[in-house]
């Protein structure tokens, strides 16, 4: 699966990363984390860290997957809003939800202080605007909800976006407690991190098979090396579809601009994240080189040709979308304009956890628009499940869960 077309912005941020080498011998160890990705970085450094025995294998490069292609807003605010998830799941299984994923923004951060790369971490706020006057009513019972249940947000009325922003729009949500981040560069830095602390790493090594014993699984690459682990962790983000469907998930097309540096950010308050309503969601953050990146209107297929023909008239889109909002910003362009894979649930929630025919095996499908913080979930929750065999929260995530269609709000 060809997952994105290899554009973005990011790449050019790290010109030199670490270099690992593919693998060439029989190894043994505690966990194989499959994957270079977010979640297998992020997986892999939380149990390296915990003491365990890590391999880690990328069939390509650190990154390369969709990783690269992703806008790096860390929000605890999902896709599906507090008062829905509420609704879905029950008070206080959605409130936990909300919960874990704020804690989840706070412990990327902690990571992030001790890297040796600058993964550019900066804590933000977000702006989440009525994209019309019938969404108002919705937005301010999920400002209430937010409100009663501790966190920092603030409502802001027309007039208030109005003096603030160089736009007006009918009503918001200004929260604080997120951030922004190079996702490539996290990627990267968290992956040598746990090198540093013993994590092996094998890249340009692909996995052709697998078969469990009662005490350990044998892998072999596609040049018949083997691994034997006592457990495996599938950390391969969308093309996990490939290894085995799940009903519950649905793999879309979504599309990004980042523009050229810019000198006047007039009219943005504090550089903070922007999302709306609307569904798909326009959202926009900046870069530490101030560019702007904006993303969404997303595309319901995944046939790699009819996603990537649509590129030249999304960036277009895109860029009428910002100027709609910074019309003080003249000559806009976009010098990278990229298309991707991207993966959703029906019920809103990322899968983790064991599935049925694949023992001694976990998966962390951080699936959602808020990737990196349920990879940081999951992160925490496997280890858990490897270590002590069970996690408080597991039950939320599992990937054998009922689920039904509903509306992301």
């Amino acid at each position: 699966m060809k997952l994105w077309t290899e554009e973005s912005n990011w790449i050019d941020t790290l010109p030199n990363p670490p270099l690992y080498s593919s693998l060439d011998e029989n190894i043994s160890c505690d966990v194989l984390v499959i994957g270079g990705g977010m979640g297998g970085a992020l997986v892999a450094h939380e149990l390296t860290t915990r003491g365990r025995d890590v391999v880690l294998v990328e069939k390509r490069h650190i990154a390369s997957g969709s990783s690269s292609a992703s806008t790096g807003l860390i929000q605890y605010a999902s896709d599906k809003s507090l008062t829905s998830c509420m609704h879905s799941f029950g008070e206080q299984a959605g409130l936990r939800f909300y919960k874990l994923c704020q804690e989840a923004v706070i412990q990327l951060g902690s990571i992030c202080r001790d890297l040796a790369i600058d993964p550019q971490f900066i804590p933000r706020k977000s702006l989440y605007f009525a994209s019309c006057e019938e969404d108002v009513p919705q937005l301010r019972e999920d400002y209430a909800q937010l409100k009663r249940h501790g966190f920092d947000v603030r409502f802001l009325e027309s007039d208030d976006i109005a003096s603030t922003f160089s736009f007006r729009k009918p009503a918001a949500i200004l929260s604080g407690g997120d951030a922004e981040v190079n996702p490539l560069r996290l990627t990267w830095a968290i992956v040598q991190s746990a090198a540093v602390k013993g994590l092996r790493v094998y890249q340009e090594t692909a996995i052709r098979r697998h078969h469990a014993t009662s005490d350990h699984i044998m892998v072999y690459t596609q040049d018949e090396r083997t691994i034997k682990a006592s457990y495996v962790v599938f950390a391969t983000g969308y093309e996990t579809q490939e290894i085995k469907v799940n009903p519950n998930t649905v793999l879309e097309s979504t599309y990004v601009i980042a523009t050229q540096p810019l000198d006047d950010f007039s009219g943005w308050l504090e550089r903070c994240l922007i999302w709306e309503t609307a569904r798909p969601y326009l959202y926009l953050r900046k870069t530490t080189d101030n560019r702007i990146v904006a993303g969404g209107l997303d595309e319901g297929t995944n046939i790699e040709a009819e996603r990537d023909s649509k590129l030249p008239h999304k960036i277009i889109r895109l860029l009428q979308e910002v100027q709609k909002l910074f019309p003080h910003i003249p000559q806009l362009r976009a010098e990278y304009g990229w298309a991707a894979t991207f993966g959703r649930t029906h019920d809103g929630l990322p899968l983790i956890g064991p599935q049925k025919g694949f023992p001694r095996c976990h998966f962390l499908m951080g699936y959602g628009g808020n990737g990196t913080v349920y990879s940081m979930i999951g992160a925490q929750i496997i280890a858990d499940l490897i270590e002590h065999g069970s996690n408080p929260d597991a039950h939320l995530f599992r990937i054998d869960r009922p689920h039904r269609s509903v509306k992301r709000s």
